[in-house]
């Protein structure tokens, strides 16, 4: 179906737009384009479009393989698995014509998805030129994902084009996603390739595909809301321009403008139910790639019991969709934040649970970041330690690279007399508090009434006390929405955020 409003910004962006027509030249999906990065040791699909009946060979790496496009157009071929190569090598697909994607190697390949914080380029940091000007490597490639809402499941979207990381060409890469790919290319030696699909402002809800979300019991609800949503805010672009204008002229008279026009938040926005899958996500499917890393929650914060089911619903459906099995999803846990926006105090660490909660999915990881954020902004500048977290669970989990992984994590605690004996998993290399002894513990009695506690380091274990709390029942850690958090274990991963309770 075709995209006015991808094409639209595709030009404005200078993205090389790919188009599929109905009977046409043999054309490839998006992903196939000069610089790729093919995933190793996995079967890989490649796919297109050419004329019906039409037959296509694909020949890559001395292998050949052939198919016959359907009824639409359609054709996919599955190329045997392949071993890392650091050597170019070229991919011809050959049908009425022929098309040649240069310079393609073959190593680990992750898609990076989210919302504004995985979207925020390396440009965005205060010391972007530095960092850009020393980046030349062209092992390490990158493809940007243009914005693309969709009412219905695409086969085509604009992209950057695979990019070599240069100083010309890596400001413009996830910060998140390109130090991930830093430290695995680091410790692989091997090529890596990231495919950056990102929107900011985006609620999950926007990511998963129709049926999925549907299917959810927090659905009647997300419904009701869109349409109040479609409703009251325009449908169309709007005009900033002559409110601009009016701005300008207003603060050189000292006078007040009318307030913003509202952004558009229906149909072809980022916040359109499963248009970001439909345009995003389902154009990408089924390329072969090991896994995928996420930074997504900031828009869903106030509702973190719909976020325990969406979050799960999404994975499993992508993994499901992708073909791929049980693939690695590692996500960052919301770091610190003091939303003005919440007077309980309590609701980014209610999301950060039902971020926690998709830990029951195999295979998956969290990377705690309460450490990196910053109270006053909701886009935290420490880029680097995140990215650095998530490749620290890839390079355990998928590579076999020794090492700790996760911050302490809460497991049980004994009652001894006015005190609690907190215990916690991933303490091998013991338990240590930064500066000051441990902060943000709370305990609370059979009323349920939370107080501040003291906390004391004793080997692996956190004692805790309150002196208002003479008979404590139940303990909490950094669970605010900008907690003071300064217990890490010897690696240097901070703890996770806990209750014992589920009041």
């Amino acid at each position: 179906m075709y995209n006015f409003r991808a094409h639209c910004i595709a030009i404005i962006l200078g993205l090389p737009l790919v188009s599929f027509p109905a009977m046409a030249n043999v054309t490839l999906a998006p992903l196939f384009q000069d610089h790729a990065v093919l995933q190793r040791d996995l079967p890989l699909p490649v796919w297109g479009h050419a004329d019906i009946d039409e037959h296509i060979t694909v020949t890559f790496r001395g292998q050949t393989v052939g198919a016959t496009t359907d009824q639409d157009g359609r054709w996919i071929v599955y190329l045997e698995p392949i071993a890392a190569s650091s050597e170019p090598a070229d991919l011809t697909v050959t049908g009425k014509n022929t098309v040649v994607v240069r310079d393609v190697l073959v190593g680990e390949v992750w898609l990076a998805s989210g919302q504004s914080n995985m979207n925020r380029p390396l440009l965005s940091l205060p010391d972007a030129a530095e960092v850009t000007a020393k980046i030349n490597n062209p092992q390490l490639r990158h493809i940007n994902i243009a914005l693309t809402a969709n009412p219905d499941q695409a086969e085509d979207v604009p992209t950057s084009g695979w990019q070599l990381a240069t100083p010309e060409d890596s400001p413009t890469f996830s910060a998140v996603a390109w130090f991930f790919a830093v430290e695995l290319q680091r410790k692989l030696g091997i090529p890596v390739g990231i495919i950056h699909s990102s929107w900011g402002g985006s609620k999950i809800e926007a990511w998963i595909d129709e049926r999925t979300l549907k299917s959810a019991t927090a659905w009647p609800a997300i419904d009701e809301r869109w349409q109040y949503m479609i409703a009251h805010y325009p449908t169309i672009e709007v005009d900033y321009k002559a409110w601009e204008k009016a701005e300008k002229e207003a603060q050189a008279k000292g006078t007040k403008n009318t307030p913003p026009p509202l952004l558009p938040r229906g149909p072809g926005s980022q916040h359109a139910l499963s248009e970001l899958f439909n345009g995003m996500i389902a154009p990408l499917q089924p390329y072969a790639m090991r896994g995928a890393i996420w930074y997504q929650g900031e828009s869903n914060w106030q509702r973190p019991t719909e976020y325990a089911e969406l979050f799960p619903a999404m994975i499993r459906a992508w993994r499901e969709q992708w073909g791929l099995g049980d693939f690695p999803f590692y996500f960052v846990q919301m770091p610190n934040f003091d939303t003005p926006h919440d007077p309980t105090n309590r609701g980014w660490a209610l999301l950060r649970e039902a971020q926690a909660q998709a830990l029951t999915l195999p295979h998956t990881g969290m990377a705690v970041t309460l450490d990196c954020g910053d109270p006053a902004d909701i886009h935290p500048q420490n880029k680097p330690m995140v990215g650095q977290r998530l490749a620290r669970i890839a390079e355990a989990q998928v590579y076999d690279i020794t090492g700790d992984w996760s911050g302490p994590t809460f497991t049980s605690f004994t009652r001894e007399g006015a005190t609690l004996r907190v215990h916690f998993d991933h303490v091998d290399s013991g338990l240590i508090s930064e500066r000051t002894p441990p902060q943000s513990f709370e305990v609370a009695g059979d009323d349920h009434q939370f107080h501040p506690a003291t906390a004391t380091l004793d080997g692996d274990t956190i004692v805790v006390q309150s002196s208002t709390v003479s008979e404590p029942v139940a303990v909490r850690y950094a669970w605010s929405n900008a907690p003071r958090a300064n217990l890490y274990n010897g690696a240097g991963l901070p703890a996770v955020p806990f209750r014992s309770d589920n009041w």
